[in-house]
């Protein structure tokens, strides 16, 4: 039951990898339209395009929007907002949810294979 066992974990682990997926794609498209205090926008100008580690801030490219009237303007007259491909994130959460899905039907697959093994040694 071992070799069994293994495969399960493997699936469960693509489950959780597909979850993280879809929850990275579905921080950044909330993200979006979400202006970054001007001290955060200068903290992130030169960071790598990832979302953050969960606490909700974004640490990717910026995109600049000249409103001075804005709370968030810096002395320029700009804010940033994260540049944010609404398009791409919405791929990914679809290529997330039907990995997601491959891999449940992948785990009951395995399991129902399982059971049956114990039915048929306990003949």
């Amino acid at each position: 039951m071992s070799m069994i066992d293994g495969l399960l974990d493997v699936s469960r682990a693509g489950m959780q990898n597909e979850r993280l997926r879809m929850e990275a794609a579905s921080q950044a498209i909330a993200l979006a339209n979400q202006a970054i205090s001007p001290d955060r926008a200068r903290d992130i100008s030169g960071f790598h395009d990832l979302v953050s580690a969960g606490d909700g801030a974004w640490s990717g490219p910026v995109r600049t929007v000249h409103d001075p009237a804005h709370p968030y303007a810096d002395k320029d007259g700009n804010v940033h907002y994260p540049s944010v491909d609404l398009a791409q994130e919405m791929t990914t959460m679809l290529g997330a949810s039907r990995g997601y899905e491959a891999n449940v039907r992948s785990f009951n697959v395995l399991r129902g294979m399982a059971l049956k093994a114990l039915e048929i040694g306990s003949r």
